[in-house]
Formats: C-alpha cells, structure tokens, sequence
C-alpha cells in the first residue's frame, strides 16, 4: 500500500521524501524495524522512541512518522511525515491499512471502572442468542467464532486493535463488542473508531496514578469521551458521577437503574440457588415490562444485566433472545459454577485482594448457605498486604477456610501461609481454618468435607489455566480438576 493512502484522513507534513513510498506494514517497536515497513515514533511514559528513528533507517524502513522535529541527517533517504499526535495518526493509518475494518460491523463500547468483563460477557451471550456474529475484546482476552486469544491490555494498542478488527470480519463477524479503558480513550488506541452503541457501567476511584490519570476528575473526563463517538449511550442512571461523565455528549442517551425515570427499571428482586444456579430474577418496566432471570449472584448482576437488557432493545433484538442470553451467561472465573455435586454449591472466582473478596462474600452470603467455605491463597512475590486483608476478611466472613498456594512464583508457599494467618488472626481468632499447601490437594479436601447446603468459593485463580511455582508453569484448570475429580469418586 502507498503511504499516501495509509494517511488518508490523517493530517500531517511532508518533511522529506515521497507519499509515494510504497509500505508493507506499520510498526511501532524499533526491534522490528526492516525495509519495506513504516516505523510510528511514539512519545510514551516511560520513553520517546523517536530517539530509535536513526536505528531504525539504518535496518532500512521506508518511512518515519514522527510528531516532533528529529535529525534529518541521521534519516537520509528515508521518507518523514510529520503529525499533530503519532498515536492518533498510527490508529487513523492502521484503520486504513486493514480496510477500516469497525465500519462494517455493528460496534459496541462498554466503560466503567467495574462490572465491564461481566457487561460485555453479557451482551454477547445476548447477542448470539439473537444468532448475531459476535467478537469481543476485553480484560479475559480476545473471542471470536469459537477462538481465543490473550490481550496485554483491556483496550489493545491501535494497531493490533485494528488487525482484530479485521480478523472478527474475515471469520464472518457482523459484530464488535469491546471493553473500552480510559487508557485506551486517552492514548488514542481507538482514535478514529465510531461506535453504534456506548455502555457506561459505574464509576469509582481507579487508574490514579503516575503513568495513569492525574486527578479523578481527569479519569472521569477521559471515560466519558465514548459518548462523543457512539449513536447510542446506554447509560447507569443511578451512578452519582453520570451527569458529569456526560458533559458535551453527542449521542441519544438510554438510560438504565432503579431511579424512577429509568428507561429500563428494576423494580425488586429475589436471590435464586442450586446446586447447578446461582443468581437473581427481578423485573423490568419503563419502555418495556419483563420478567429477567440472570445466572450470576449478587445486587451487581442486575445493574449489568439491566445494561445488557437495554442494548438489546437499542439493537432490536428479540425478547426471547434477550431471556435466553441472560440466562445462559456464564463469565470463565467470574462467579462461575462448576456443578459436580447437588449437596453443595462450588463455583470458582478470580478475587484475588481484600476489596473484591470482601465483595464476593458478602454476596454469597446473601443466600444464607449451611456454611460458607473458602479456598484461597495469596500469589507469591506481590504485596503482603493482599495476604493480610484476605486473611483478615475470610477470618471475620467465612464459616471455614481452606489455606493453600496461588501461584507463588518464587517464595515459599509455608511463608505465603503464615503471613495470611497473621491477617486471619486479626479478623477473628477463633476462625476455622486449615492448610493445605498442595492446591489440588486443597481441592480435594474441600469435595471430601462438603456438608448439605454449602457454598464453596475457589477463588484468587478464577480465568487461569496454570499454576505458576519457582517460574515455571504448569497446566492447572480448576474447573476441569474439579469435574475430573468428581468423576473419579462417584460424587452425584
């Protein structure tokens, strides 16, 4: 492809050189530079690779695209483009170099600080229930046509955002659905892209940081620049920092909660468990009356249930494939069950610090279980505060704990233990605990003892599929060692 239609639509100078040049790829990673490619210097947080241009003419790239003035003479022969902002350019070209894939495909955006991996989950079990062509990007990876992939980022790098694009397309997708990060707002990793629908879950403190975002108010900002690029914004009217998320919006707005103006009103709901179910029912009024079963615990599920229930209707679906999407939604390692046995109940979730395993038991203990029993761990190599929160609060929450390894890369799982019984000493010294260092052993135990009407939480692994000691890696599926084991002693 020519340069010059690489940067159709792109705004820039011609410092040296011919939009002639005929281009192979884009790069952005001075280690791949070779002829034939267009080399995007890019200012980052950490370094400016314009300072790898001259390496990069000299490995023979045919073109630079730059944003500030670079030597010329350490660049002879090469063709230099000059632009406002790279990132925005590099998203704007890629766009061109895969055939502007997002434009021939119903797009969709969901933002929030939590609930957006459970939203997008969601509204693609929804989606295919309405026999829609779904690829989805986010925090749990890439999926598309029965494929998976692992991503480095919840919103990826424009480019490979774009090559996604056109992957989703060429497998037959008519749809994109994506988790949308302020990062990726902010860094222009979807600069370019117009969205059909924007979905805003809730907002709290979260990315505040060097590197990340100054001030809350600045993340909020950056968060709500999906509503200047989406026809539609499905919006949570109940979260206190909606109104000014949506400051200089441009879409319709949608709107969805328990406030009494709701578009889509949930107006009471009942906790439902089995052995094989674990979730909530409630209904709907405002634009549209219904009945909603949702196969995920807790309050939460129904705010993004209710997101999922609203895209819908934006897109037209049927009722019926809203019921049955909803129902049948399950998010690998979030809350999820694994149904071996109808004495109790055993689902497997990725809480892995004090917050989020605070939140998860609290919900399980919604739905007042005999005993509420957790298998944890803490990884090895992080904070140590992470295993004195967890201990303290599985201590203060749980009826029995089950102590053992997550992934402790190169510490000792014994002293991982003891620094989470210094936290489980200080939420409740008569805690009921045992370790078992071995974490399938650990799974074992907790099948062998299960009592009628418990609730068992695997958590801190949740999505993973390894176990990770001194470095190494190996297979390790929960789920599946579970289902396997069930097999193995009879248990029905």
């Amino acid at each position: 492809m020519k340069l010059e239609q690489l940067l159709e639509g792109v705004p820039f100078t011609l410092v040296q050189g011919s939009t002639d040049t005929e281009i192979t790829d884009i790069i952005y990673d001075s280690r791949k530079a070779a002829p034939g490619l267009l080399f995007v210097c890019i200012v980052g947080t950490q370094r400016d690779s314009h300072e790898f241009a001259a390496d990069c003419a000299a490995k023979g790239v045919s073109a630079l695209v730059v944003q500030h003035d670079i030597d010329l003479s350490a660049v002879p022969g090469v063709t230099v483009v000059k632009v406002e902002s790279s990132r925005c350019a590099m998203a704007l070209m890629s766009a061109n170099l895969f055939g502007n894939p997002a434009r021939k495909m119903t797009m969709i955006g969901v933002t929030g600080t939590k609930g957006k991996t459970t939203t997008t989950h969601m509204i693609k079990s929804v989606l295919e229930a309405a026999g829609r062509k779904v690829g989805m990007i986010g925090t749990n990876g890439i999926y598309y046509m029965g494929r998976h992939k692992d991503t480095a980022n919840t919103t990826p790098e424009s480019y490979e955002l774009q090559k996604t694009f056109r992957e989703f397309l060429d497998a037959g997708c008519d749809t994109a659905l994506m988790e949308v990060s302020s990062q990726g707002l902010m860094m222009d990793r979807v600069a370019g892209i117009h969205y059909d629908v924007g979905v805003f879950t809730n907002l709290s403190p979260d990315h505040i940081g060097p590197g990340e975002h100054k001030t809350f108010e600045e993340y909020r900002s950056w968060k709500g620049q999906l509503f200047k690029r989406c026809d539609v914004g499905v919006v949570n009217i109940d979260d206190e920092n909606t109104e000014a998320l949506l400051e200089g919006h441009t879409c319709r707005l949608v709107t969805y909660g328990r406030a009494a103006q709701a578009d889509y009103r949930e107006t009471g709901f009942e906790l439902l468990r089995t052995h094989d179910f674990l979730g909530v029912k409630f209904h709907v009024t405002g634009k549209d009356e219904m009945d909603v079963k949702v196969n995920m615990p807790g309050e939460f599920s129904v705010y993004n249930a209710l997101a999922a229930l609203a895209v819908g209707k934006v897109l037209g679906l049927p009722d019926a494939a809203i019921h049955d999407g909803l129902g049948k939604c399950v998010v690998k390692g979030r809350v999820e069950l694994v149904p071996i046995s109808k004495k109790f109940t055993i689902l497997l979730d990725y809480a892995h610090n004090e917050v989020s395993t605070e939140s998860l038991l609290t919900t399980l203990r919604a739905y007042k279980p005999h005993r509420l029993v957790v298998v944890f761990g803490c990884g090895g190599n992080r904070s140590k505060l992470r295993r004195y929160g967890m201990g303290e609060i599985c201590a203060k929450m749980a009826d029995l704990s089950i102590l053992t390894e997550d992934n402790n890369r190169f510490e000792k799982v014994e002293d991982i233990l003891a620094d989470i019984r210094v936290g489980m000493n200080k939420g409740n010294p008569d805690a009921k605990f045992v370790e078992i260092p071995d974490r399938l052993d650990a799974l074992h135990y907790a099948v062998d003892h299960a009592q009628e009407g418990d609730l068992i939480a695997v958590i801190g692994k949740g999505h993973e599929t390894y176990r990770d000691r001194e470095g190494v890696k190996t297979p390790f599926l929960e789920r599946e060692l579970l289902e396997e084991y069930a097999q193995q002693i009879g248990l029905e």
